[in-house]
């Protein structure tokens, strides 16, 4: 029978984490499955943040061709993983294997009457899954969902609950006579924090962010550790591929190693994560890799090892790793540069080619609320007693004050992707650009553009047609779901609706009279995102 393929993909856990990667946590587990696998030194999450990267993760694509932006709120947002796209469980679920999805999802549910395609459609079989992180925490999630079914609360940690799901379908629940997908995706490290205290112990003290943090990663090692030896009692190891990686790096600094940047960068600390490949009988055991690849190979890659097509007529930006993994390396090509492009992030674009990596900055202006979400840390601050509130942690902390969590929903509600700005995305492009030396400058502190001008020109047309060529691809949300710009109720969009506008743009919150009728974007400010909403209905 063909090989089993089970992906175990943990959320926010950066390069210096595990143990064979030279981590606090201790790992046996990982540590043992690098030990007789593929341990890869330069591997990267297909994005710095989460949804993207998951979309990457599915379908071998940009994520952006997949028609996710940014991180996805269902509440806020209309967009998703296209249902149009292709994903590695609809590959293997051709070739007659069983699908199933167990843990976090992040790539769109429908809600509230937003019709968003579920992971049965998308290729799983089986769900059982969050829209996006464990609520309340890690420890006795209440929002687990289960083929569309709502489940309630479960008692346990996250981790083990997610095992514990799949074990079940493994024993209950799948044809035993065809091979198997297994798709787990965890929650830990990813805030909202928790861990048994007797786990935590062995790391700090019991209300230490770290020790907890360290703790939820051991935890999940513990919870590999029964998946393997349940797997193993059903069929061989041997006849398994198991992957590990992380969709992006960690939120805590000191958690990447010496690189710049952490989760939500495109600088290395924003995507380089570990990766393991581990198939007993299969791949080369005990090599360490340093070939750069990542998430974005993951596709091609299972393909190449099962020995099947790569869907047909549908563009990869992933290379197949077989060779790296078969002992084969001198075979292996990549058919294009990894390269990580978030549009409305500083820097909005990097590249690999080699030991070079080139950062691009953006070349046009998009909409922010940087002024009111500043305004709202220093709030936090003076009711908290702290300074210079990290602003990375806004989303993965709570307070128990609750004038300071009331002003952090705010601060969560602008910080949303706004998907008026789209427009502007796709007409846009890479304007100033830095280089830097991977092999001899791994925590990219010197730009060494105007020694390598000939590397700068070839990397930065690279950089442009590929830019370019995901945006042919992406879709614009906005034009189908706009919010009605018709201001005075007229039934047209006209003139009168304009003068609105204006009048509640020139007005500041707070003011008694705003009028926030013109806040299309639902933003809490009237902005250029919601003038780009009024123009694009006006030339409708």
């Amino acid at each position: 029978m063909s090989p089993n393929v089970v992906v175990l993909f943990v959320d926010d856990l950066g390069w210096k984490d595990i143990g064979c990667y030279g981590g606090p946590a201790l790992t046996p587990t990982l540590d043992e499955m690098a030990a007789k696998g593929v341990r890869f030194t330069d591997f990267h999450a297909g994005c710095a943040i989460c949804s993207p990267s998951r979309a990457v993760a599915l379908t071998g694509r940009h994520h952006i061709r997949a028609g996710v932006y940014n991180a996805i709120s269902d509440t806020y947002h209309n967009m998703h993983l296209l249902q149009r796209e292709t994903t590695l469980a609809e590959v293997l679920k051709a070739h007659n294997y069983a699908t199933a999805h167990f843990g976090k999802w992040h790539l769109g549910l429908p809600y509230r009457g937003k019709h968003k395609p579920t992971p049965d459609m998308h290729g799983f079989d089986y769900w059982f899954a969050t829209e996006n992180n464990a609520n309340p925490s890690h420890r006795n999630p209440v929002n687990f969902i289960r083929n569309g079914q709502r489940v309630g609360r479960i008692e346990g940690y996250a981790c083990q609950i997610v095992v514990d799901e799949a074990i079940s379908w493994l024993d209950n629940e799948r044809d035993p006579n065809a091979p198997f997908f297994l798709n787990i995706w965890f929650h830990e490290p990813h805030a909202q924090l928790a861990a048994p205290d007797e786990i935590v112990s062995q790391y700090g003290r019991l209300n230490d962010p770290a020790a907890i943090y360290t703790a939820t990663v051991d935890n999940t090692d513990r919870a590999i550790a029964r998946l393997l030896s349940r797997l193993e009692q059903i069929e061989s190891l041997e006849n398994t591929i198991i992957v590990y990686s992380s969709d992006n790096g960690s939120y805590r600094s000191d958690r990447v190693g010496n690189l710049r940047g952490k989760k939500g960068s495109n600088f290395e600390g924003g995507h380089r994560v570990p990766g393991i490949f581990y198939a007993p009988g299969r791949i080369t055991q005990g090599r360490v890799e340093h070939e750069p690849a990542g998430m974005v190979d993951l596709l091609p890659t299972i393909c190449g090892l099962l020995g099947i097509d790569k869907p047909e007529g549908i563009y990869l930006d992933g290379s197949d790793l077989t060779p790296l993994l078969t002992g084969n390396a001198d075979q292996f090509q990549r058919h294009q540069p990894l390269f990580w492009l978030r549009p409305e992030g500083w820097p909005a674009m990097s590249l690999r080619e080699g030991n070079y990596t080139l950062i691009g900055f953006r070349n046009f202006s998009l909409p922010n609320n940087q002024d009111a979400m500043n305004a709202i840390l220093e709030q936090i601050g003076e009711i908290m007693g702290e300074e210079n509130i990290d602003r990375t942690q806004m989303i993965n902390r709570r307070f128990d004050n609750p004038e300071a969590e009331k002003l952090r929903m705010q601060y969560i509600k602008l910080n949303q992707f706004p998907e008026a700005s789209i427009p502007a995305i796709k007409a846009g492009g890479i304007g100033r650009v830095e280089l830097y030396d991977l092999s001899t400058d791994i925590e990219q502190q010197t730009d060494i553009a105007s020694q390598h001008r000939d590397i700068v020109a070839q990397l930065k047309k690279q950089m442009d047609e590929i830019y370019a060529s995901v945006m042919v691809d992406a879709p614009e949300w906005v034009s189908t779901t706009l919010p009605n710009p018709d201001l005075d109720g007229s039934g047209t969009i006209d003139f009168a609706d304009f003068l609105i506008f204006v009048q509640s743009f020139e007005k500041k919150i707070g003011d008694p009279t705003f009028n926030a009728t013109a806040d299309l974007d639902s933003s809490g400010t009237i902005d250029f995102a919601d003038f780009l909403i009024f123009v694009q209905a006006y030339g409708n």
